[in-house]
């Protein structure tokens, strides 16, 4: 507890009182503190505070040579690479608009945002890993290849708004017609270094808008989360405070950069504590494992999909870790066995687990440290604990949180489950073009609808128990998937599960699970449905099992299932299975 005081007094006496301020401008005073400490570290080296802030400055040239202009909006395509982040704080300072893409996303998805977003200019990879980016930007922008490197788009593209496209090669390869990352560098020594000055000066609004983040979807089409600089900050330094995050602490994450998931809890919250990120481009275990012990790891953020593929991994005992002390685990839940493994695996002395939603700008519960096992595994957390950054009518917190009936949103009592809803200083102003979406979502009060069905019990822990959304009903009987899946996952043969409802025309919906298997391991539908029938009344038990790989399960960058797919997958399924009966 010592420990933990200390940790928490330093945080006190570092930010005494909120000052608000950029990201860039923030930033810049972590330089200030902590220049020639590692700040981002990959496989091909480290780079220090002071390295990124002077990188970020003469792209904030280079862009201002290109005529991008404060509030005009920039796509990024870029994956888990020190120039991720000096992008992002070089448009700060410019008083531009990040718009992070979604590494994944196919050409089609990638066109509707493009539009969507107003982009002016695009920065992205040409490729990474099986993702060829070069060939959806020429299928997008056939004009390309007419064009010199000047990375100007022609007025007749089939995006009017988009002026550069501008290509980031690690390994330094060219391509015709599209500009090079590199070229920024160029590109500012026409810049004199007052003109940057006068535009960081103009544009140190903490309130604008800095980030254009899409939702992952998960139930619905993506829409354009708006976040301010101020707000992000915030939401980060309530989340070190809640943490008790340790100067110094080096942390290794997976993660990709896009997500508010690792660019806030990440790349942000090392900033407040000289910290240092710990990354590479793609997640691949061996490597994993080498990044952890080469830069001294001493905490792990990651999703549950990561976390069991860490400690599954053959070869984890040959490492040493002897610096990793925590996880931190978050976007969905995870069974007890998985967080009891994970600690003896890597022998660690704090767990952590959080609930968060974009919207209410990332993180909404925490775990406290010292948590049990079994509270990780059941609870998500609880609220962020009062500090600077929070409101004094909050009690200097950054949110109020409510738990209501979703229908009337009558606010229900400690103990009973209902959607939570919450609004501060953190939370959404709205989502970009969406004013219809907007007011269904935020009432005139500022309550922000999450569409997440908890549990706030006595002891202030929250327990998350599904989308409401996700809820179907089988003969007029409400089935949560969550609870299904709940059961399902103590089965020892099960690795994961995933339940979703599929229309019916007479019993209305019927569930579906979609389950992978441990390795090694063989099961029937009879012998899974034999045992929910132990386990849950009749209207539960799922009417499908689809036994799948676990690559064969849509997940959202930030590790969330993509139940909208599972049930369009489901379909398809069922109708090979009719077609094949009948022939």
């Amino acid at each position: 507890m010592a420990d933990l005081d200390q940790r928490i007094r330093y945080l006190n006496d570092r930010y005494p009182g909120w000052i608000r301020r950029t990201i860039s401008g923030h930033f810049d005073r972590a330089v200030e503190l902590y220049a020639d400490k590692a700040f981002i570290c990959t496989p091909d080296g480290e780079s220090t505070y002071a390295e990124i802030q002077k990188s970020s400055q003469l792209v904030a040239k280079g862009l201002l040579s290109l005529g991008i202009r404060p509030r005009e909006h920039v796509a990024m395509l870029v994956g888990n690479y020190p120039e991720f982040v000096i992008l992002k704080l070089a448009l700060s300072r410019i008083g531009a608009v990040a718009v992070p893409l979604n590494m994944l996303l196919t050409e089609r998805e990638i066109s509707f945002l493009l539009e969507d977003s107003d982009a002016v200019a695009v920065v992205f990879n040409d490729h990474l890993g099986r993702q060829d980016y070069i060939k959806i930007v020429n299928s997008l922008f056939p004009e390309v290849l007419r064009r010199d490197q000047t990375g100007s788009v022609s007025v007749n593209s089939r995006f009017p708004k988009i002026r550069n496209l501008i290509c980031f090669s690690p390994a330094g390869e060219s391509y015709p017609g599209l500009m090079s990352f590199e070229s920024l560098y160029n590109l500012a020594a026409s810049v004199p270094d007052r003109e940057l000055w006068k535009a960081q000066a103009a544009n140190c609004y903490p309130d604008d808008i800095f980030d254009i983040l899409y939702t992952s979807g998960t139930t619905a089409m993506p829409k354009g989360a708006m976040l301010s600089h101020d707000m992000c900050l915030r939401s980060v330094y309530a989340y070190c405070v809640t943490r008790s995050i340790k100067n110094g602490t080096r942390t290794y994450s997976p993660l990709p950069f896009y997500h508010i998931f690792a660019w806030n809890y990440v790349i942000l919250a090392a900033s407040f504590v000289g910290g240092t990120v710990i990354t590479h481009p793609q997640f691949l275990i061996d490597q994993s494992f080498e990044l952890m012990v080469k830069y001294r790891a001493n905490e792990i953020v990651c999703v549950p999909s990561m976390l069991l593929a860490l400690i599954n991994y053959p070869g984890i005992g040959s490492f040493d870790l002897k610096h990793l002390t925590s996880v931190f685990c978050g976007a969905s839940t995870a069974p007890l066995l998985l967080w009891r493994k994970a600690k003896e695996a890597f022998k660690l002395d704090n767990l952590a687990v959080g609930y968060g939603l974009t919207e209410s700008g990332g993180a909404v519960t925490i775990s406290y440290p010292g948590e049990s096992e079994e509270m990780v595994s059941t609870r998500v957390g609880r609220m962020m604990v009062p500090n600077c950054s929070g409101l004094p009518e909050f009690g200097w917190r950054n949110q109020q949180l409510k738990v209501v009936d979703p229908v009337s949103l009558q606010e229900f009592p400690r103990g009973v489950e209902g959607e939570l809803v919450c609004r501060g200083n953190v939370v959404i102003r709205g989502y970009y073009k969406r004013p219809e979406i907007n007011e269904e979502t935020i009432d005139k009060d500022g309550w922000l609808r999450t569409g997440d069905l908890v549990i706030w019990h006595e002891d202030g822990s929250f327990q998350f128990m599904g989308r409401s959304k996700e809820i179907y009903k089988t003969s007029g009987e409400n089935v949560v998937p969550k609870e299904i899946e709940d059961v399902l996952s103590l089965y020892p043969k099960i690795n994961q599960v995933y339940l979703v409802g599929i229309p019916h025309p007479v019993m209305g919906d019927l569930g579906a699970a979609f389950i992978e298997l441990k390795p090694g391991e063989k099961a029937t539908r009879m012998e899974i449905i034999k045992y929910c029938k132990k386990n849950m009344a009749k209207f539960k038990i799922p009417r499908y099992v689809f036994f799948v790989d676990a690559g064969e399960l849509p997940f959202t960058a930030s590790g969330k299932i993509k139940k909208y797919e599972l049930i369009e997958y489901a379909k398809q399924l069922l109708m090979k299975n009719e077609q094949t009966e009948s022939e």
